[in-house]
């Protein structure tokens, strides 16, 4: 008998279209496994209630908009009015806010079902969620291991079946990051792709919002939708139809691949490839190549990205609105930050937004070549939860470079990628690759993600929450 949560987002969405699956019952089936399995410490807050009276006014009629009955979550990011957003730090263990932001507003015209907030890291600061205000968010198939961040509690949702798909945001792999951690599909969209999340709207243009989903098809809807999101309600809606899942349906054409395992980080830190992140890497350009594209080294020597990301990094800080009694409030490396982005003098901010424009330009010119780019998603294993804690700011900097050292320049550049599970370790965990698209390219991304998906054959959900 195929449980609900086996259902992929697109059977989901056709199925509440037609009718043979209502709101309040998918509502109701999440809302069970949430509770069953709060030890993965996916939600930060679980909003049951009026979760529940939604899908109620949803199933007695009104607009439907294109995830119409679909059950989600904000990151704890994301403020919704009367919810508690925490922002995954005690400095806003109180704060309940009054008026939702766009993306809350824009996903309830688009038809969707709030169960909560995805637990994050404090303030999204860092790639690992176990923020000190609650649990930490843990790897589904290792639980013993941490979810990666700062979406961990998004990808986590996703991967044991708490949640048919999720949104989360991404400034320097905190979608791809975590998906890849919990072997799940992560896609970062371009610059500039969205109207809500699009990168515009903070002066260092790296954090954006994407889809993170079981299945390369479902990120494809979930972009679609996310494309056309804004704080009105739809005039029309063509659920399935949009580009994007349609990228993930048909066949790919022939597309030039280049690989590499090279980093921007290499000379600056001890990158070292994991040998299943290396055969899970080879593997997908072995598929590749089969399937007829073109592989080839993508031959990249990038140069001066580490100075000029410890400064955006730090910047990125320093525009967290902290109070001085804030500051007693909130985790060391937070403050730190906050401390050394505030230290920063105006032609040293300058200097590196400088200095990044001209990295981005740098790599589109150097992956022109190229329709897109393979890279590994991850260079370790996933760490175990608490790896990170009792070292000093700048260690627990290295031990993240070190963990995903492929992840922050594709939001210098600019461009997109799609993070996705293609092979397992030895103890059965999914391994992921990452694909780079040029600018705009996220179909083509879609498409050779689903070639290598078809490839790989079904993942199911982690064996220990898969009841």
């Amino acid at each position: 008998m195929t449980r609900l949560h086996d259902l992929s987002l697109v059977a989901q969405v056709a199925a509440l279209r037609d009718g043979r699956i209502r709101p309040v019952e998918l509502t109701s089936h999440y809302l069970d496994r949430i509770a069953r399995a709060a030890d993965l410490g996916a939600f930060a807050e679980v909003t049951a209630e009026s979760a529940l009276a939604r899908a109620a006014a949803l199933d007695a009629g009104g607009h439907r908009g294109p995830l119409w009955g679909v059950p989600s979550a904000e990151k704890d990011l994301v403020a919704r009015a009367g919810v508690p957003t925490r922002y995954g730090s005690r400095a806003r263990a109180d704060y309940v806010p009054a008026v939702s932001d766009a993306l809350a507003e824009a996903m309830d015209a688009a038809g969707a079902v709030s169960l909560g907030k995805t637990s994050t890291s404090e303030f999204g600061l860092t790639g690992f969620t176990e923020p000190l205000i609650h649990a930490p968010a843990r790897d589904p198939w290792r639980p013993e291991a941490g979810a990666g961040g700062s979406s961990g509690g998004a990808a986590v949702a996703v991967a044991a079946g708490l949640l048919p798909a999720a949104v989360g945001s991404d400034g320097g792999g905190s979608i791809r990051i975590p998906s890849a951690t919990v072997g799940v599909v992560g896609l970062k969209p371009s610059r500039g792709r969205l109207p809500i999340g699009s990168g515009f709207d903070s002066p260092d243009g790296l954090s954006v919002t994407g889809p993170i989903a079981r299945t390369v098809e479902d990120a494809g809807l979930l972009l679609d939708a996310l494309v056309g999101l804004s704080p009105f309600p739809y005039a029309t809606a063509a659920p399935g139809r949009g580009p994007f899942v349609r990228a993930a349906r048909t066949g790919s054409a022939t597309y030039r691949i280049g690989a590499t395992t090279v980093s921007p980080w290499d000379d600056d830190e001890d990158i070292v490839l994991d040998p299943a992140a290396r055969t899970a890497f080879e593997t997908a350009a072995v598929w590749l190549s089969d399937a007829g594209h073109p592989v080839t080294d993508a031959d990249w020597h990038p140069v001066g990205y580490p100075a000029l990301f410890r400064v955006l990094w730090r910047a990125s800080a320093a525009r967290i609105p902290l109070s001085a009694h804030d500051m007693t409030l909130v985790e060391p490396l937070t403050a730190w930050l906050v401390r050394e982005g505030r230290a920063l003098s105006a032609p040293e901010l300058l200097g590196g937004l400088t200095e990044a424009r001209a990295f981005e330009r740098r790599t589109i010119t150097d992956f022109a070549a190229f329709d897109a780019v393979l890279t590994p998603a991850l260079a370790q294993a996933p760490q175990p939860v608490g790896a990170y804690a009792g070292h000093d700011p700048e260690r627990t900097f290295a031990m993240q470079v070190e963990y995903a050292p492929y992840s922050s320049f594709v939001n210098v550049a600019g461009l997109p990628a799609l993070t996705l599970p293609v092979t397992v370790d030895a103890t059965g965990h999914p391994v992921s690759v990452q694909l780079i698209g040029r600018p705009g390219g996220e179909a083509t991304l879609l498409a050779l993600g689903a070639e290598l998906e078809l490839r790989r054959g079904p993942l199911p959900h982690p064996p220990a929450w898969d009841a």
